[in-house]
This record gives structure tokens, C-alpha cells and sequence, in this order.
């Protein structure tokens, strides 16, 4: 499982994830993350907002629900072995 560091804007804190799975919609990528290698960690869905020439990724948790349905869908499907759940 790849690991990826976010650096939080706000405090400068680095937040590391491990990366289960990654996906392309109308030309927008995601990653679903979780904070911990264990079944019980807490899940992600983040959207990248960098441009193709950015040298740093952006990324912003998705908070619509309409959206976050949409990508989890695809990600469901995509591990369909694993019990993923929205909270």
C-alpha cells in the first residue's frame, strides 16, 4: 500500500495516509486514503485540485454528498473486496 504525506496549510503538520485506490471522473482525479494500515482506520475521499504544471498536488476532502456518492460508487467497484462505509 503506497503512503502519501500531506503538509496541513493552517499548522504546517504532516498528516501521513496509505492509499487504497485512485480514479479519474469528468476529468477530475481522487484517492481514497485511510490513516491507518489496520481494517478499522478512517477512510477519505480526496479530490485534486492542482493544475497538470503544478509541481505539488492539492488536494480537499470532497464534502458534497451528491459528489462523494458519485466517486464512492467507483471506488466500491473497484475494491469490491473490501467493506468500505460512509459516515
Amino acid at each position: 500500500m503506497d503512503k502519501i504525506s500531506f503538509t496541513l496549510e493552517e499548522t504546517g503538520e504532516e498528516i501521513l495516509f496509505y492509499v487504497l485506490e485512485e480514479t479519474r471522473l469528468n476529468g477530475t482525479d481522487y484517492i481514497l486514503v485511510t490513516d491507518s494500515q489496520d481494517e478499522d482506520g478512517e477512510a477519505l475521499i480526496l479530490k485534486d485540485l492542482s493544475s497538470d504544471g503544478d509541481s505539488e498536488a492539492l488536494y480537499e476532502i470532497v464534502e458534497d454528498d451528491q459528489e462523494l456518492q458519485g466517486v464512492m460508487e467507483i471506488f466500491e467497484q473497484l475494491l469490491e473486496d473490501t467493506d468500505i462505509t460512509l459516515e
